[in-house]
């Protein structure tokens, strides 16, 4: 399980050309199982209903930001081994705080490099193979 390329990714993000460069950054990787979903509470409804390996998240969406869907996703005892790699236009600290407080595996912020992206999903990976 540690090749992101058998992964399935969900992205949320409320901007769709904002999920087309994660989507096709992540195909670049070798990822091509990828899902998308244009906020918190639609992206919620998929993790229920499908099963899902990885999800990256905007922050700032309408309905249910990147935030409330992470605490949801860490409240649910059959989504909280998902890792949520949060996005963010914004490097504000306390977000960066708030997001590792709130269990996210990690975060970055745009725009970024499919290299950041590599990196960032390997590490978390590693993270996760090392605790399984």
């Amino acid at each position: 399980m540690s090749n992101p390329t058998d992964l399935k990714f969900l992205v949320v993000d409320d901007f769709s050309t904002m999920r087309r460069i994660v989507r096709g950054l992540l195909k670049e990787m070798g990822c091509n199982n990828v899902e998308e979903a244009e906020d918190g509470q639609v992206a919620l409804n998929m993790l229920k209903g499908s099963r899902f390996d990885f999800v990256v998240s905007d922050i700032n969406m309408p309905n249910m930001n990147g935030f409330d869907l992470l605490k949801a996703v860490k409240a649910d005892d059959s989504l909280k081994h998902l890792p949520v790699l949060m996005v963010t236009a914004e490097a504000r600290k306390e977000d960066i705080v708030l997001a590792a407080q709130s269990g996210a595996a990690g975060y970055i912020v745009k725009p970024f490099t499919k290299a950041t992206l590599e990196e960032k999903v390997q590490k978390i990976m590693q993270k996760l193979a090392a605790t399984a």
